[in-house]
């Protein structure tokens, strides 16, 4: 694959040299990576009756999620901290893994806050809220008199 770079017609601001280098540097997925918050997608749908929250977290398990409520914020949270160490020969190996992210959700008056349930398969974290009653949508015929 070859990057073609375009210049669309603006002239470079100091020398093209240093804009190229600039660019390489600020543009390191390297350093993107180290700097980037990781945090994981989210799809969130209503339904006459609720609302679904849907969290990619692969590679954890449910017992590492922390899901509060406080006042109308819904916050998942996951502090995950695990150690891996391979003893051969004469020789030590360890490896750190740490994740952890915050995602918080401020939630609508017409939500029935006793009502939240959270399911973890297949990677995705499910949350179910609830709509009070008086929030659902009432269909009804209205007569013509």
């Amino acid at each position: 694959m070859t990057l073609v770079k375009f210049n669309n017609g603006h002239k470079p601001a100091v020398n093209p040299w240093f804009s190229d280098v600039f660019n390489a540097i600020a543009n390191d997925s390297f350093i993107n990576d180290k700097l980037q918050t990781k945090v994981p997608a989210v799809n969130i749908a209503e339904t006459e009756n609720e609302f679904h929250i849907e969290l990619a977290a692969p590679g954890l398990k449910k017992e590492d999620f922390k899901i509060s409520l406080d006042k109308d914020v819904l916050s998942v949270s996951v502090e995950k901290k695990s150690e891996n160490t391979d003893e051969t020969k004469k020789y030590s190996k360890r490896e750190y893994s740490y994740k952890s992210f915050v995602r918080s959700f401020t939630l609508p008056d017409s939500v029935d806050y006793a009502k939240i349930d959270a399911e973890y398969t297949d990677g995705i974290l499910k949350l179910t809220v609830a709509k009070k009653e008086e929030a659902k949508i009432q269909s009804r015929e209205i007569a013509v008199k």
